[in-house]
C-alpha cells in the first residue's frame, strides 16, 4: 500500500526549494566522514564548529542562568566576576521562571528594550521595543517577513545575485516569485542602482507584483560593504517603487576594510530627508550567530519594523504567538550582544581583548585568502570587505565543462566536489547563490583557526593546479573523477 505522504503527494512547493549550503557537497562531506576521513567544513559559517572560542563573559552569564543554584554556591563570587553574576540576577528577576519558562511571543520586553537602546544608540534614532520580534535565529524573523509579504505566485521579491539561498528557498516555499538583481562584480561587487530599476520594470512588465526588496549588507556570499551613497539609493529606489525594505544586516561586525565602514540602515534613512524619512518601510534583521560571538546554536536573532502599520505588527505577533516563544538561551544570548561589557566593568578588558583579538584575526585571514585565490592561474577573487566568506571566481576549462556535463552536473558543482574528494575541504558551489550564466564561483569561508591557514590554503593550491592541469587538453575524451 503507498503512504499517504509520498514524494508525488507532498506539498509541490516543497519541491522547488533549494537549499545548496547543505546540498548536494555537504551530503557528500556527512559520507565521507561517516566513513572515517576528513573533511573541513567549509561550507557554513558556523564559527565554533571551526574552532572559535565563545566569549567568557557571554558564557559565564548563560552559565549562572542556566544553573541559578549556583548563585548560592559560597565560592560562586570566586568563580564569576561580579557584573557576569549581576547581569544574571537581572535577567532571571525580569524573566519569570528563568531559561526553562515560555516567555512573550515577541521574546523578553527586557531583553527588547536592550535592542531598542542599541538601535537607538547606533542609528541615533528612536526605537520601540514593541516593533522588535526575537526570534530563533534571523532566518525565522525572515521568513516570518517573506510569508506577511508574499500572497501568490503574482507577487515578488528583489534579491541580490548572488544571494544567501535562505531567500531563494523561502519565496519558492511560499509560492512568489524571486527578482533577480545583479551585482557587479568587477567593480567589488557593487549596487547597480540603474540595473535594480530595469529589474523592477522587467518583473512589473510581466504581470508580478513586486512587494520588497532584500539587500544583505555586509554581503552573503561576496563579502562587499555597501557605501552611505549605496544606501540613501536603495531607500529612494524602494520608496519610489513603494517596496518594503528587508536589511539583513547579520555581518555587521565583520568588516575588514576601513573605506567603507557598515552604516545601517536605519540610520540612512534616518538622516534623509521627507518623505524618505517617515514613509520608507524598513525590517532590519540581526543574529548572534555571526560578529565576534559565533553562537549559531543558541538560535538568536531579532528583527525590527520601522514605518510599518501596526496591523501588520499585530498579524506578525499572531503568527510569533503560534511558536509560543522564542528560545530563552537565544534570547539572552541576544542581550549580552547589544548590551556587552562597559569601560569600568569587571569583565571589560577581557571582554574587549577576547573580541578585538578575534575580528582582528578574520581579518587577516580574509586578507590571506583574498591573496592566495588571486594567485592561482584562472582565478579571481573581490575583496572581502566584510562577512565570512570568500567568493572566488573559477575559469573552469572547457575539457572540464564538457566532464561536468556528461556527469549531468554544473561545473562547479563537479570542481566542489573533485575539491571534497581530493582535499576533505567542503565549500558551496556558486551556482548555489545563483550568477551570472556562464561565470562559476565557488563560497567557502575564511572560518578555520589562523594557525591551520597555511595548510587549508596549500589545499586549495595543490588541488586547484591539478585541476587546471587534468582539464587543459581538448574537450573530447575528458570524465570527471567522480
Amino acid at each position: 500500500m503507498a503512504k499517504i505522504l509520498n514524494y508525488d503527494s507532498i506539498n509541490q512547493q516543497m519541491k522547488k526549494c533549494r537549499y545548496d549550503v547543505r546540498g548536494e557537497i555537504y551530503l557528500a562531506a556527512v559520507k565521507r566522514t561517516a566513513e572515517g576521513k576528513e573533511v573541513i567544513y567549509t561550507n557554513v559559517g558556523n564559527p565554533q564548529a571551526l574552532g572559535q572560542i565563545p566569549l567568557t563573559f557571554n558564557r559565564q552569564v548563560m552559565s549562572i542562568m542556566m544553573a541559578p543554584f549556583l548563585l548560592d554556591h559560597p565560592s560562586a563570587k570566586n568563580i564569576f566576576p561580579v557584573d557576569a553574576i549581576a547581569r544574571a540576577k537581572l535577567y532571571l528577576s525580569q524573566m519569570k521562571g528563568g531559561l526553562g519558562a515560555y516567555s512573550d511571543s515577541k521574546g523578553s520586553l527586557h531583553i527588547r528594550q536592550e535592542i531598542a537602546n542599541f538601535i537607538t544608540k547606533q542609528s541615533n534614532q528612536p526605537s520601540n521595543p514593541e516593533t522588535i520580534f526575537i526570534s530563533n535565529g534571523a532566518s525565522e524573523c525572515v521568513r516570518m517577513m517573506l510569508f506577511a509579504a508574499i500572497r501568490g505566485p503574482q507577487d515578488g521579491v528583489m534579491v541580490p545575485i548572488p544571494q544567501y539561498p535562505l531567500y531563494s528557498a523561502s519565496i519558492a516555499l511560499y509560492g512568489g516569485e524571486l527578482v533577480p538583481y545583479y551585482l557587479d562584480e568587477e567593480n567589488g561587487w557593487a549596487m547597480d542602482i540603474p540595473g535594480l530599476q530595469r529589474a523592477y520594470d522587467t518583473a512589473a512588465n510581466n504581470g508580478i507584483c513586486v512587494r520588497a526588496l532584500v539587500f544583505i549588507n555586509p554581503g552573503n556570499p561576496t563579502g562587499n560593504c555597501l557605501s552611505e551613497e549605496n544606501m540613501c539609493d536603495l531607500v529612494r529606489f524602494c520608496h519610489d517603487n513603494r517596496l518594503v525594505m528587508m536589511a539583513d544586516e547579520v555581518y555587521q561586525e565583520n568588516i575588514y576594510n576601513t573605506v567603507r565602514p557598515f552604516v545601517s540602515a536605519r540610520k540612512v534613512i534616518g538622516n534623509m530627508e521627507e518623505p524618505y524619512f517617515s514613509n520608507t518601510e524598513i525590517v532590519s534583521f540581526h543574529t548572534v550567530s555571526k560578529g565576534a560571538y559565533g553562537e549559531c546554536g543558541l538560535r538568536g536573532g531579532y528583527m525590527e519594523l520601522h514605518n510599518m502599520d501596526p496591523a501588520v505588527l499585530d498579524e506578525l505577533y499572531k503568527i510569533a504567538s503560534i511558536n509560543l516563544s522564542p528560545n530563552t538561551p537565544g534570547q539572552v544570548s541576544i542581550g549580552l550582544m547589544v548590551n556587552p561589557p562597559k569601560p569600568g566593568d569587571a569583565s571589560y578588558k577581557q571582554f574587549i581583548y577576547e573580541k578585538d583579538s578575534l575580528l582582528n584575526s578574520l581579518k587577516r585571514r580574509a586578507r590571506m585568502m583574498t591573496d592566495a585565490f588571486n594567485a592561482l592561474e584562472g582565478v579571481t577573487c573581490q575583496e572581502t570587505e566584510g562577512a565570512m566568506y570568500s567568493f572566488p571566481r573559477i575559469t573552469i576549462p572547457p575539457a572540464a565543462i564538457a566532464a561536468a556535463k556528461a556527469s549531468g552536473k554544473e561545473p562547479d558543482v563537479m570542481y566542489c566536489l573533485e575539491l571534497l574528494e581530493e582535499t576533505g575541504l567542503s565549500c558551496v558551489p556558486g551556482s548555489g547563490f545563483k550568477q551570472v550564466e556562464g561565470t562559476f564561483h565557488i563560497r567557502t569561508t575564511i572560518l578555520p583557526a589562523e594557525d591551520k591557514f597555511d595548510d587549508i590554503i596549500n589545499r586549495f593550491t595543490t588541488f586547484h593546479k591539478g585541476f587546471m592541469k587534468r582539464y587543459s587538453g581538448s574537450v573530447s575524451g575528458f570524465r570527471s573523477r567522480l
